[in-house]
């Protein structure tokens, strides 16, 4: 089904994967190296024609637009404001599809859609108002090209498919965007997706991007590369079912995508009335990656990634088999996800030998796709959902894709099945919308399935499970009135609806300034929306306390600042800052602001006594070695250790709130991604390394790490950096940082990219 191989291959006339270097001569007639061959990747010529610099090995991108939502747009635009933003440079459309709900906290909400409606006019862009669309079909629809770069403040910045390479990122990525600056990275590498053979019917695009992401997941094959999807297998594809397959990809880590691009997507620009914006891409005739997965598609079958990572993937057909055992699989690495806070067991859900679900969800950027919802009805038509617990609830990815399903009938007939129908809101993806029982089990065609993202709360003793489906599939076991069964095992006659995209309904309601800026619009703030408090720059010698431990395998960016309903104070850093890790270590933020206090101190002048109590004994144990430090040349603040932070999402406050409350580093093994690692950066955090092994560390939580000429050892490029845990003697240790640009370093001796910019 899928294939790694082990090292990078030739792909020759974009059909012939070559292992050996000495069968390129025997095929082509003439030698060429890897490093030459590699130039021929369809990545490596996007990322060329974008990069400012004349170095093709440390890239300095800018990007053709920028687009963000409802809970990030604000804090990217106060932070842009707050470094001398005039006009935006380049088309920024600001989507309002994650806080769309308007329930939460009051006003808050619409402020935020008000602030990005004003925004959009004096700083000149596009306002995309609730219900629309969701973030990635309004760019699917009206910002894609091929051949261009887009990078968006949500992580499933994926438009590979349509020819057009983005990434998901923090929003200060976007901050430099705005202020003509570049998003600066060493060459990615390009690993090769080989798309073989034709999907069974039945089958959809979510089951082929779970089957890749459970193969390269947990070995990091694509972590922080650019995925780059070829073979004969593409052109067997449409456009829905390859960008279906595309969204996902973000859940394998990887930095990027592109696809090969064809007639197929050539139609795609002409529906939308775009077919301008079109370009055919392809690999050269022979052309080197770093890596290739092989993935026959005709042997895919329906896949369910069972609770809580979309990487825990398993066939439906060998779930329904296994039923208590595979569930006994879940609940066992459940306990290292829950951390034993809540009782969890699936056992309940077995019904006369049957998996039984309490809800399907359709929704959002990777299954609200007309094709997706199209053959859903197909598969249900006629039946019902039962009247028991199961529901299905269908959430059409846009405006546009919503009407046409009213116009064929498609709306009529799911509605005529118990389903409900509803606006284009990411809400169920992350834990914003149809939240399910408590102990219930849902199954859903979108993006994730972490524990919190759904809505529950683990410290409240509240739990549920989202296990991620196709929608054929999910629909299968709607027709069977909640009881799990594949798409593949009902004969359904599929209608293959065509899609007629109508311009007017984003003529009609979205805002364009057509990039023209108009100064004399006053910005609307809510009493919300706050400033960023200010931050200081890094000291000469730093002192920080471990203030949480975290030794699961991966921690997410859910877990560092949970969404839900805490998503509506994303626009008040200090009030969003209280619910750091709550549903991970709910007493972080206590312990947090305790050495906070001893910092505050240190800048009022003070001696920290009166500051965290017994501080004052961990900088008098460090003055024995170190007798020049004072309360002049000290910092004082927090970290936190985990084996590997930064899963998911592209929040930025996963960074930030950890800032507000007097962070100043993370302490990993390693970085899940990219983007969070550059996050902690741009909010002035040191990325620490750490080789010890996790279990064994030399220090714990509470521990005391000082850090002596730490601004030094920033300014000097120090590779390997002493440290000393505080005990009844200091006990040497060592940290690295990774690379880290000239920039980047700026940024952290300044304490944060506003200050950077403001300076």
């Amino acid at each position: 089904m899928i294939k790694l191989y082990d090292k990078g291959v030739y792909l020759v006339s974009g059909v012939d994967i070559v292992e050996n270097p000495g069968e390129i001569k025997q095929r082509t007639g003439r030698e060429i190296s890897a490093s030459e061959a590699s130039k021929n990747t369809i990545a490596y010529n996007i990322l060329k024609d974008h990069n400012t610099s004349d170095n093709m090995e440390e890239l300095q991108i800018k990007f053709d637009k920028l687009t963000s939502h409802d809970i990030t747009f604000v804090g990217i635009i106060q932070t842009a404001r707050a470094s001398g933003l005039e006009k935006f440079p380049i088309p920024y459309v600001l989507t309002n599809c994650h806080n769309s709900l308007c329930a939460v906290g009051g006003t808050i909400n619409e402020d935020d859609h008000m602030f990005g409606l004003t925004s959009a006019k004096k700083y000149g862009g596009v306002y995309v108002p609730p219900h629309q669309a969701v973030i990635h079909q309004y760019a699917r629809e009206m910002l894609a090209a091929g051949g261009k770069m887009i990078l968006g403040s949500d992580s499933h910045t994926r438009y590979g498919a349509l020819g057009t390479m983005a990434m998901g990122e923090g929003g200060p990525e976007l901050v430099k965007q705005l202020l003509k600056r570049t998003y600066d990275i060493k060459r990615p590498g390009v690993i090769g997706i080989y798309l073989d053979g034709e999907p069974a019917k039945g089958v959809g695009p979510q089951d082929v991007a779970l089957a890749i992401i459970g193969a390269t997941f947990g070995n990091g094959y694509v972590n922080n590369k650019i995925m780059e999807f070829v073979g004969p297998g593409v052109e067997k594809l449409s456009a829905d079912f390859r960008i279906g397959i595309d969204v996902m990809t973000t859940e394998t880590t990887c930095l990027s995508s592109i696809w090969k691009t064809d007639e197929v997507i050539k139609e795609f620009y002409d529906i939308h009335g775009r077919v301008n914006d079109y370009k055919e891409l392809n690999p050269g005739d022979v052309t080197y990656y770093d890596g290739m997965v092989y993935v026959n598609l005709s042997e895919i079958k329906p896949m369910i990634a069972m609770p809580f990572h979309p990487s825990n993937v398993y066939t439906i057909e060998e779930v329904n088999k296994n039923l208590k055992d595979i569930l006994h699989e879940v609940e066992e690495k459940a306990k290292v996800s829950l951390g034993g806070a809540v009782d969890y067991s699936l056992q309940d859900k077995i019904r006369d030998g049957k998996l039984y679900v309490d809800q399907g969800i359709i929704a959002g950027c990777a299954g609200g796709g007309f094709e997706n919802i199209c053959e859903a009805a197909d598969i249900i038509r006629g039946k019902f959902t039962g009247v028991d617990e199961f529901s299905l609830s269908v959430y059409p990815a846009s405006t546009p894709i919503y009407t046409e399903l009213v116009r064929n009938g498609v709306v009529a007939d799911l509605m005529e099945t118990g389903a409900i129908v509803k606006t284009a809101f990411c809400g169920p993806c992350f834990g914003a919308g149809d939240t399910p029982a408590n102990n219930a089990f849902s199954i859903r065609h979108t993006t994730r399935n972490f524990p919190n993202r759904e809505g529950s709360k683990l410290q409240s003793g509240q739990i549920a499970s989202v296990a991620l489906m196709d929608a054929r599939s999910i629909a299968a076991t709607a027709a069977n009135k909640g009881y799990l069964v594949q798409a593949t095992d009902l004969d359904v006659e599929y209608t293959g609806q065509k899609y007629h995209f109508d311009k007017k309904i984003y003529e009609n309601r979205v805002f364009d300034s057509k990039g023209v800026a108009d100064p004399s619009v006053e910005i609307k703030f809510g009493p919300n929306i706050k400033d960023w408090p200010d931050m200081p720059a890094l000291p000469e010698n730093l002192m920080i306390q471990v203030v949480s431990e975290i030794h699961d395998p991966v921690t997410t960016t859910d877990e560092l600042i949970p969404s839900g309903e805490t998503s509506s104070y994303r626009s008040n850093p200090l009030g969003l800052a209280e619910f750091t890790l709550s549903r991970k270590d709910p007493e972080y933020v206590g312990r947090a602001k305790e050495i906070q206090k001893a910092q505050k101190a240190i800048e009022a002048g003070d001696c920290p006594k009166d500051g965290l109590p017994g501080v004052e004994v961990y900088i008098h144990k460090a003055k024995e070695t170190f007798p020049d430090l004072d309360k002049t040349n000290l910092g004082i603040g927090s970290t936190i250790f985990a084996v590997k932070p930064g899963d998911g999402s592209a929040r930025e406050q996963a960074a930030s709130c950890q800032k507000v409350l007097g962070g100043w580093a993370n302490i990993a093994t390693e970085y899940a991604t990219k983007r969070y690692r550059s996050n902690l950066i741009n909010w002035g955090m040191l990325p620490f390394i750490t080789k010890e092994d996790h279990e064994h560390l030399s220090f714990k939580n509470g521990d005391f790490i000082f850090i002596p000429e730490i601004r030094k050892a920033i300014e000097d490029k120090t590779a390997e950096i002493k440290a000393y845990v505080i005990k009844d003697e200091l006990k040497e240790i060592t940290l690295t940082l990774g690379d880290l640009t000239d920039d980047e370093r700026e940024i952290i001796l300044k304490g944060c990219l506003i200050n950077y910019y403001r300076d």
